[in-house]
């Protein structure tokens, strides 16, 4: 049919999800201390090769305050997985050896640590911080 999409790849793949936090085994409180736990993923990668995998999915990556979810930075891989650099290395891996990665990018709600939510936190007037049930000392 005319405008409709015919190479949907996703559609015959077979797809490894990856929570990267917890196969990692990284701290459940980001502590900002620098780790590169997410190249573990290139030693499964014979693994995955050996069960047909040709898609990984990994749940979330990006910077955050605990589990992932809560992203503080999109633009940033969570320090206690790695760096951008890490990250790219195991993306390229993949590719080579023919795996396409996919990401969930949690774009509906972010975190406490997000540059923007702390700048609505230090501005609300006060006539409006019970729409947000906010109290100024416990998030900024």
């Amino acid at each position: 049919m005319k405008g409709m999409v015919t190479n949907m790849w996703a559609y015959e793949s077979v797809f490894y999800q990856i929570y990267p936090m917890g196969f990692c085994g990284v701290p459940f409180e980001n502590d900002g201390v620098q780790r590169h736990e997410i190249k573990r993923v290139e030693d499964w990668i014979p693994h995955m090769q050996k069960l047909g995998v040709n898609a990984v999915y990994f749940s979330p990556v990006f910077e955050s305050d605990t589990h992932g979810y809560n992203t503080r930075d999109y633009r940033k891989i969570d320090v206690r997985l790695g760096t951008n650099e890490d990250f790219k290395e195991v993306c390229d891996a993949l590719h080579r050896a023919g795996i396409r990665v996919v990401l969930d990018g949690v774009f509906n709600h972010v975190g406490r640590g997000f540059a923007q939510f702390q700048d609505v936190i230090r501005n609300l007037p006060d006539r409006l911080r019970w729409q947000f049930q906010l109290q100024r000392r416990t998030l900024v």
